[in-house]
């Protein structure tokens, strides 16, 4: 559900020796290589699935931080969602509202993923222990949907868009998809509106910036080239916001150099420039089950805009800072509720595709 952009000044490798250079280069893994397991990770689903590949299809969801932080668990007739706190970010999301909303996430994409193979069902939060989605299916006709077929080509495009606006029957389309029980959705399209979500936006961003521990567990999560994603399976890969690739040793020295309040500042208030919108999700109530189903609003939101050919991604500073968030409230209409998501959308680039861990390493005895 979380948003960090790379912004890697460097066009290139240091200069070095021939050898040294191949040898580096060989380090980094290929682009190449790295685009085709991306493509096998995104493979269609079978006629026929088994519960992991329902469970593959759910981990190409939105999350923050790409941690992932989900352990699924399968038995008869059921699957369960279960967070994951070995991969929690508790800097940027000291009470886990952001791994729950991922959950929900998560959980959206299975849902979708079994309709579409005749495995119907419902959708219940758990909240006895840590809380948990329980998806309970049974044998249905299948009901395939713009939504399932977008699960594979949904990304968070950390990118300038391209500035135009969206059609009314398409911002309808938008909010119809993204009705979940729970959860309000408003969206912004005027423009000095969204020029107030900026100035919150760098407002958040500028006070996460001077943190020297948000900054620390921000680039324990970022991965500077391809053998670097591949290895780990999660984290913000650099190329998937559009920059170049670096060995393990010179990413986290280029980023210390480049990674300044004022740059991220900049870049952010051009992104929102261009974007055609912004959706603001907020629930009901401020609790773990409703941050469930604003990740699933979110990701509902997210697919039908890609099946719209629009791009998204986060912008969750107004969110992450606490003391903005009853501003935003109150600019979205909402007065004294806590809003949980925001993503910009618009017409953007297709960016490579973020990693996912082995199916395998996920799934527990239920």
């Amino acid at each position: 559900m979380n948003r960090r952009h790379l912004l890697i000044g460097t066009g290139s490798l240091l200069a070095l020796g021939g050898a040294a250079a191949w040898i580096t280069m060989r380090q980094m893994g290929s682009s190449r290589d790295y685009g085709e397991a991306m493509q096998a990770l995104r493979a269609e689903l079978p006629v026929q699935p088994h519960d992991r590949d329902l469970i593959r299809h759910a981990t190409l969801a939105a999350n923050g931080h790409n941690t992932q932080p989900w352990i699924f668990s399968v038995a008869p007739g059921e699957i369960a969602l279960q967070p994951d706190f070995s991969r929690r970010t508790p800097v940027v999301d000291p009470d886990d509202h952001h791994l729950y909303a991922s959950l929900g996430c998560a959980a959206e994409n299975l849902a979708l993923a079994a309709a579409a193979r005749g495995q119907g069902g419902e959708l219940l939060f758990d909240d006895s222990g840590d809380g948990r989605i329980v998806f309970a299916h049974q044998p249905t006709a299948p009901q395939e949907s713009a939504l399932f077929e977008a699960i594979p080509r949904r990304q968070s495009t950390r990118a300038v868009y391209d500035g135009r606006p969206v059609s009314p029957a398409d911002l309808r389309s938008l909010a119809t998809a993204a009705t979940v029980p729970g959860i309000d959705m408003v969206l912004i399209t005027d423009r000095p509106q969204l020029d107030r979500v900026r100035d919150l936006v760098i407002a958040g961003n500028s006070a996460q910036m001077a943190d020297p521990e948000f900054i620390r567990e921000l680039k324990a999560w970022l991965r500077f080239n391809p053998s670097q994603a591949l290895r780990t399976g999660d984290g913000l890969y650099s190329a998937a916001s559009g920059n170049p690739a670096l060995p393990d040793w010179l990413g986290p020295r280029a980023f210390d150099l480049v990674f300044t309040a004022k740059a991220e500042n900049d870049k952010y208030a051009e992104q929102l420039r261009s974007s055609a919108g912004v959706a603001v999700f907020v629930g009901q109530q401020d609790d773990r089950e409703h941050w469930m189903r604003a990740g699933r609003a979110c990701q509902r939101f997210a697919l039908q805009a890609t099946a719209l050919g629009l791009k998204c991604a986060f912008v969750n500073q107004p969110v992450e800072v606490e003391g903005l968030r009853p501003e935003l409230a109150a600019l979205v209409g909402l007065p004294g509720r806590r809003p949980d998501i925001v993503l910009r959308f618009g017409y953007g680039p297709t960016l490579p595709y973020s990693p996912r861990r082995p199916v395998e390493s996920i799934i527990r005895a239920a």
